[in-house]
């Protein structure tokens, strides 16, 4: 058979295409009528369900998140705070971008103060918070541009209900993320003003020490080279104690693996070592190089001084950072920038009636089609394909009665 279709010519074998196309066209023109009672069925059901359907208003809020702190009076401020800068210079707002108040919006708890404030457990009437959350989330749509804007979008029948549910999300989230970033900047605070209290009491001490000493021995001093060595190691040791209260505040709210608390604790070690090597064993930390050559009563004032000046600039450091931690609590940096608001919609954003109705006529269409060419396959089978066709519908049967 094959030999006899190889010897045949081109033009013979495209003529039987032809006939076939033919022969298919056929087909389609004799039951044309089922086709279009079929496909016109499908349409007016289609729109008829098309009609039931509610219309669906949508109302789009977009909002840029805080940007990072940059320039101004307040990075001059962190930059005269010294070492302990890097404690408040990660605090001005949350800073983590666009996901990061993707997932504020998606939390557990800002869906909780959106059902409460809007009574929407009531509105949806489901019977489980569960239900009601499953609920607003299939409502609201929230998703980031690549130029970072972030788009909420709330679904509701009633188009003024869909504008508050989207403004709602926003004033939440703009007080859920003022709420996380005053928490850990009063966190700061209060740590840097008990400090403050315990040096200020070591400074009050210092100072009197000095003071009584200088009257005893009628106002000793010392060259100009102990008090220079003098100055520097107070200066070294407030630079420790400032990055030891770092040290501390930052363990109050993060793990030993935070990358930033093991920087900080790289930081204090080189630190301690140059103190190490300025004292010359490591463990006295008076930082007297001369105190050899130094009288007994010089010795005891250098001692003295340096206590004074190193209680002074650790004094002058902790200030500085205490009035960072303040301005960092008082200054809304996380505050949300709303570019706009939710509005009330004036048209409809779904169903789409025509799309459904022509989707489904569409799909009626090709359905009948196939289904045409199955009935003409069964009009015109063999008499062994009919009795096989015969044999597999009586093994089914025999399979649904058994499973009855």
């Amino acid at each position: 058979m094959n030999d006899v279709r190889e010897n045949q010519a081109p033009e013979t074998i495209m003529e039987e295409e032809e006939i076939n196309l033919l022969e298919l066209l056929q087909v389609i023109v004799r039951r044309k009528r089922f086709i279009a009672s079929l496909c016109s069925a499908v349409a007016v059901v289609a729109v008829i369900y098309s009609l039931t359907l509610p219309n669906i208003y949508s109302a789009s809020a977009k909002i840029l998140p805080p940007q990072k702190e940059s320039g101004g009076g307040l990075s001059a401020l962190l930059g005269q705070a010294g070492a302990l800068a890097g404690l408040a210079g990660g605090s001005f707002g949350l800073g983590g971008g666009a996901d990061l108040y993707i997932g504020i919006l998606k939390s557990r708890s800002v869906a909780d103060a959106i059902i409460k404030k809007l009574d929407l457990a009531r509105e949806l009437k489901t019977k489980t918070p569960d239900e009601t959350r499953n609920a607003l989330q299939g409502m609201v749509k929230v998703q980031a541009g690549k130029d970072g804007i972030i788009t909420i979008t709330a679904d509701n029948k009633d188009p003024r209900r869909a504008a508050q549910l989207a403004n709602a999300f926003v004033e939440e989230l703009g007080r859920r993320s003022v709420e996380l970033n005053l928490s850990r900047a009063g966190t700061e605070r209060v740590f840097l003003e008990k400090r403050l209290d315990v040096v200020k009491g070591d400074l009050k001490r210092a100072e009197d020490d000095l003071k009584a000493f200088q009257e005893r021995n009628k106002a000793f001093k010392v060259d100009a080279q102990a008090t220079a060595t003098i100055e520097g190691v107070a200066k070294l040791k407030a630079e420790i104690v400032a990055r030891e209260v770092q040290l501390a505040s930052l363990k109050s709210y993060q793990t030993e693996e935070n990358p930033e608390v093991r920087a900080v604790e790289a930081a204090l070690a080189k630190l301690r070592g140059q103190m190490g090597a300025m004292t010359g064993d490591g463990r006295s930390g008076d930082g007297i190089l001369s105190a050899g050559s130094v009288p007994s009563l010089g010795l005891q004032y250098v001692r003295l001084m340096r206590e004074v000046k190193t209680q002074e600039a650790i004094f002058e450091q902790l200030t500085k950072q205490y009035e960072v931690a303040k301005l960092s609590e008082a200054k809304d940096s996380s505050s949300l920038q709303v570019l706009d608001e939710a509005v009330v919609p004036q048209k409809k954003s779904k169903p789409k009636r025509a799309l459904i109705v022509i989707l489904a006529t569409v799909t009626a269409f090709f359905v009948s089609i196939f289904t045409v060419f199955l009935q003409e396959y069964f009009a015109k089978m063999g008499e062994e394909d009919r009795a096989r066709w015969n044999e597999i519908k009586r093994h089914l049967a025999f399979s649904r009665s058994r499973s009855a």
